[in-house]
């Protein structure tokens, strides 16, 4: 029926028009971002899930470097621990020179100046073997957080923190590595004191040597665990792509057939709008 009062064909233009509209500036918004999901309202359930994966790359990421941060921080014991092991073997030497009996105790006395002197800097070495200003010879480090998932064990101020966490602890691998002590005193001023340094450094060798094994193992299964994470990484990455990455082909031929929709309803709005002006004519 010719009216004038409603003109409904410019009323369903107009909304096509909008709804045409909508979806062009919908796809513009995905391809300048790049995601297939901007608005929530654009796949509710994918947002959910891929919140969730981005949360976790993210906390993979960080993981990743605490262990090439713990694997550095070893990396630096273990230069310490060999200096100590170098200084050791030429304390042993000393003593070994010193048990000659080629020489007299006022050579061995010269022997003792070198001796103690070295002794003395295996204390320094450890003292300045540090990370990030914490000391890490003959210390417990802590436990490094190397994953995503962590758990609480224990209550109040005695709970605990676990999960994917690996410690560090040097503090107690076979002994505390120092300078060498013996019985009595101390040096290789005479046959009696050299062979007891002797069998003192011996027995630092080998603490020396418990703790560089036990970093050793570290640092394997830190580097074999920071591979691991990358890989993980990867692999989240990739299904995160699937739910929230825009398909860019399918994407631009949407937006395309959008405008053209577009196009379309405003040409038949503008033609609707021309018909309340056509029907005035049969008053004339």
């Amino acid at each position: 029926m010719p009216v004038i009062n409603t003109n409904t064909a410019a009323n369903s233009a107009v909304r096509f028009l909008n709804e045409n509209a909508m979806r062009a500036s919908s796809s513009v918004a995905k391809l300048s971002s790049g995601q297939r999901i901007v608005r929530a309202s654009d796949d509710a359930a994918g947002l959910g899930v891929s919140t969730k994966l981005q949360s976790d790359i993210n906390t993979l990421k960080q993981a990743g470097a605490n262990a090439s941060q713990a694997s550095s921080l070893l990396q630096v014991a273990d230069g310490g621990l060999a200096r100590i092991t170098d200084t050791l073997q030429r304390l042993k030497s000393l003593a070994a020179q010193s048990l000659s009996g080629t020489i007299s105790d006022t050579e061995r006395s010269y022997i003792d100046a070198e001796f103690q002197q070295l002794n003395e800097e295996i204390g320094e070495i450890i003292d300045r073997t540090t990370f990030s200003g914490n000391q890490l010879i003959n210390q417990n480090l802590g436990a490094f957080f190397v994953g995503v998932n962590v758990t609480v064990t224990g209550t109040g101020t005695a709970a605990t923190a676990g999960g994917d966490v690996i410690g560090i602890d040097l503090s107690d691998a076979a002994g505390v590595v120092g300078e060498i002590s013996t019985t009595g005193t101390t040096g290789v001023a005479n046959v009696l004191q050299s062979a007891r340094a002797m069998i003192a450094i011996d027995t630092q060798l080998e603490r020396v040597s418990s703790q560089r094994s036990t970093v050793g193992a570290l640092i394997s299964r830190f580097d074999t665990r920071g591979r691991n994470i990358a890989t993980t990484v990867e692999n989240t990455q990739a299904a995160n792509s699937v739910i929230a990455d825009v398909d860019i082909a399918k994407e631009q031929t949407e937006m395309v057939s959008a405008n053209v929709r577009v196009q379309a309803a405003v040409a038949a709005l503008s033609q609707a709008n021309q018909r309340p002006q056509q029907l005035l004519r049969l008053l004339s």
